[in-house]
């Protein structure tokens, strides 16, 4: 199963992640800390209240995610 994410989408095309799907479970997004617009996508660096810091990687060829905890 592809990793997910849940963003809001106000005026750009992914918006920004206000939930994510980390080991089977729920997380919401507590800060964005970092944004940027990448060559092949979208990448941010989030913070979780419970679980630290992740970063989310979005492809737009593929039109996938990948969560990962640092």
């Amino acid at each position: 199963m592809p990793d997910r994410v849940i963003c809001r989408s106000d005026h750009e095309y992914i918006g920004l992640p206000l939930v994510f799907y980390w080991q089977e479970q729920r997380l919401e997004v507590a800060e964005v800390l970092v944004q940027n617009r990448t060559p092949t996508g979208y990448w941010f660096r989030v913070r979780n209240a419970e679980f630290g810091i992740f970063e989310l990687d979005y492809d737009l060829d593929s039109d996938q995610w990948s969560v990962h905890q640092i």
